[in-house]
């Protein structure tokens, strides 16, 4: 296993080189801001070797990525670059702090019984099913909300959405996986591989449970599984928890803390 030193250096790189197929880079100050499709959009970080973050830098950034129709979004590494919340917050956007960790130690675990875990192939028809899945989970934490009764999104934007991750599943930059009950989608889930000079690393991303069907383990089996299949090629697995509490749920699975990820966006309104 490498250093903690080594594993941000890794993270850091596979930051850095994550947007490259989809995006221009433009500097801010010492900020990088990926240029691309607003349906995947990537946000800005501080550049490697960059200097400190400016209120400045951030608000340049956050012109850039207005003007691109973009949303405006920082993320970097605290424990790296320390500045730069300071830095965000002067120029009026949000901070939230989140457990970065890495797998250090996978534990295999089952799905509950009556549940069947699948990969999602490009053509699969039900890919915008699976994203309802995800919204209603995100957008629910606490709630108990069936995602039958939310109407699915055929708005331009979702259907751009829909068709990037088609085209991230086909060149294999997304592997995404669905657990299914009663024909019913109930829990999704993906990581993202990228080559980081020769080595490939994948961040696991977008796990969700349907808030009916929470404390089931369901999360827990979805991330294990998709650890498994991201370490048969992958030296490097991590993620990024939404807070301490789902921190501990990966951990019972394998994952170490290592850092903090940040991310800074523009505060809700009210």
């Amino acid at each position: 296993m490498p250093t903690r030193p080594g594993l941000l250096d890794c993270i850091e790189r596979y930051f850095a080189a994550a947007p490259l197929p989809d995006a221009r880079i433009q500097s801010a100050g010492a900020l990088d801001v990926p240029l691309g499709d607003p349906a995947w959009p990537y946000p800005a970080r501080p550049r490697p070797e960059g200097g400190p973050v400016t209120i400045d830098d951030v608000r340049a950034a956050v012109a850039l990525q207005q003007a691109a129709d973009l949303p405006a979004a920082v993320e970097w590494v605290p424990e790296r670059s320390p500045e730069t919340a300071a830095a965000a917050r002067a120029a009026g956007l949000a901070v939230e702090e989140l457990p970065l960790l890495v797998a250090v130690d996978p534990v295999e675990l089952l799905l509950p019984a009556g549940v069947r875990l699948y990969i999602v192939g490009a053509e699969d028809p039900e890919i915008a099913r699976y994203q309802r899945v995800a919204a209603t989970a995100f957008a629910y934490p606490g709630g108990a909300r069936d995602v039958r009764a939310v109407p699915l999104d055929t708005s331009a934007e979702a259907l751009a959405r829909t068709d990037a991750l088609r085209e991230r599943i086909a060149s294999g930059r997304t592997v995404m996986m669905v657990a299914v009950e009663n024909g019913e989608p109930v829990a999704v889930g993906s990581h993202q591989p990228v080559d980081v000079d020769g080595t490939e690393v994948s961040e696991v991303v977008g796990v969700a449970t349907l808030p009916r069907l929470r404390g089931r383990g369901l999360g827990a089996g979805i991330t294990s599984a998709l650890v498994a299949h991201a370490a048969e090629t992958a030296d490097m697995v991590f993620l990024a928890a939404g807070d301490d509490d789902v921190a501990r749920i990966y951990e019972r699975v394998g994952f170490a803390r290592l850092a903090t990820t940040a991310v800074a966006e523009p505060r809700a309104a009210g």
